[in-house]
């Protein structure tokens, strides 16, 4: 029979790291955000420019089939070039896409409440409830009014860390590991 540990490690971990990134991130939220775009037109620039080596290297094989990695590689490089000289572009980005990511993570962690309550007691399952449905709110708000997703972008994923930092964090002490 497997023994089980008191503390549930990995989430205990992941807790201190999400809370230390939101704290970072409260403190620096501009320039936080300024620099996640450029690595994501990096990462964009990389991975168009693998999409591109692949049709060349494809395309003496197969012929017309690999043109969609060609194609998508020519806008993966465009789209990481215009995140990667005007950041600004891919904070506009970010302000659209923040909103819809909290409202579908808060309605997934609203889907499994009933499985958390049964295996961490009413006290995580109210605090969690009443977290979700917070973030359901302000999900909603950001969507109506993308101007205070902007001012408040860095601010918002701080909290937002920070939060899930103690869900973690909490989960972890309980020594049940949810998410092996």
């Amino acid at each position: 029979m497997n023994r089980r540990s008191d503390i549930g490690w990995f989430e205990l971990i992941v807790g201190i790291i999400l809370i230390i990134f939101g704290v970072v991130i409260m403190r620096q939220p501009v320039g936080v955000l300024t620099w996640i775009v450029i690595l994501c037109g990096v990462l964009a620039i990389l991975s168009g420019i693998g999409d591109i080596v692949l049709y060349v290297k494809m395309e003496h094989f197969t012929g017309f089939g690999p043109i969609v990695s060609l194609v998508t590689g020519i806008l993966s490089v465009m789209a990481g070039f215009m995140l990667a000289a005007h950041p600004e572009a891919g904070n506009w980005a970010l302000a659209m896409i923040l909103p819809i990511w909290i409202i579908a993570h808060c309605i997934s962690r609203l889907s499994h409440l009933q499985y958390m309550k049964m295996h961490y007691g009413m006290t995580y399952y109210t605090i969690s409830l009443i977290l979700n449905i917070l973030g359901l709110l302000v999900g909603i708000l950001l969507i109506f009014r993308p101007m205070i997703t902007i001012f408040s972008m860095g601010v918002l994923v701080g909290v937002f860390l920070i939060i899930e930092g103690v869900e973690f964090i909490f989960v972890g002490l309980d020594g049940r590991q949810y998410y092996r």
